[in-house]
């Protein structure tokens, strides 16, 4: 049985551990409040893009490789994760959804890559030796575009070079405060957005030409989709973590009040045992 010292050295270090818990949880639920804020500023701009670009490929008058299909001899999987643990299932479900996709559709390293952001999902797939394109870690909270303009250009240019044939992204998707779910899309070719958009009609007058700036906008408009489901998987991150904490912190108080009922027990049968060796002694003399 565990001496009154050891309980008392474990009821301590359980304390501990309960503040910085609180304190993480308390970290947490603010930058979640912030990071909703940034993915609600996003929205406006990421529909207004959509609904120009869909206006365009629905005329008929313009045409860009990033709306058709074409043989798929190389996928890449553009994947969400964070930087530090401490966050619950956040990481662990994206990474067991890409790894069981991989191993489901491909017979070769050669078909696929991945372009990993956050260093959980890095270091994973680098301890597993599978190819890595691209990478980027140590983002912000709460990150802003030029955080990550460099690598959604340079992985959009990637499809129109034609060195990948289709982006898949992988991520959790925030649904609210206690619940994220692990969400994978088609980014490119861009076709649902083409086939959403036959028969619309323009409601814009372009200058110079349709062309021209559809072949502008639609990197931009990928670009968007990217950026939002970064911004989607910090709210999710957040929310993740904080309520992991607030597990962890009510879980440190039923280990206190487990370990404060042993110690009052050890220590009331120590005093038992001093009063009975006491009554013992003082029968001993008579």
């Amino acid at each position: 049985m565990a001496s009154l010292r050891d309980i008392k050295t474990r009821i301590t270090s359980t304390q501990k551990t309960k503040q910085i818990t609180k304190a993480m949880h308390m970290v947490s639920a603010s930058k979640l409040s912030r990071a909703e804020e940034f993915a609600k500023a996003f929205d406006p701009y990421s529909n207004k893009i959509k609904e120009v670009v869909h206006s365009i490929a629905g005329s008929g008058e313009a045409e860009h490789p990033m709306l058709q299909s074409r043989e798929v001899k190389k996928t890449a999987y553009f994947v969400i994760t964070s930087d530090r643990g401490l966050a619950g299932a956040f990481n662990s479900g994206v990474l067991r959804e890409v790894y069981r996709t991989i191993q489901e559709k491909h017979q070769s390293t050669d078909e696929y890559a991945i372009i990993a952001v956050g260093r959980i999902g890095r270091d994973f797939f680098k301890k597993r030796q599978m190819p890595i394109l691209k990478e980027i870690t140590g983002l912000s909270d709460q990150p802003n575009f030029a955080d990550i303009q460099d690598l959604t250009s340079e992985t959009v240019q990637l499809f129109v070079e034609e060195e990948i044939d289709e982006l898949v992204i992988f991520y959790n998707h925030f649904v609210s405060a206690i619940s994220q779910k692990v969400t994978n899309k088609q980014l490119l070719p861009l076709t649902e957005l083409a086939e959403e958009a036959k028969g619309v009609q323009s409601a814009y007058e372009y200058e110079p030409n349709q062309q021209e700036i559809l072949n502008t906008l639609l990197p931009q408009y990928a670009e968007s989709l990217i950026f939002g489901a970064l911004l989607d998987s910090k709210a999710s991150e957040h929310a993740s973590r904080m309520t992991a904490m607030k597990s962890a912190t009510d879980n440190a108080d039923d280990l206190i009040d487990d370990l404060s009922l042993q110690y009052n027990r050890a220590r009331q049968a120590a005093v038992t045992q001093e009063i009975t060796e006491i009554v013992g002694g003082v029968a001993a003399l008579e």
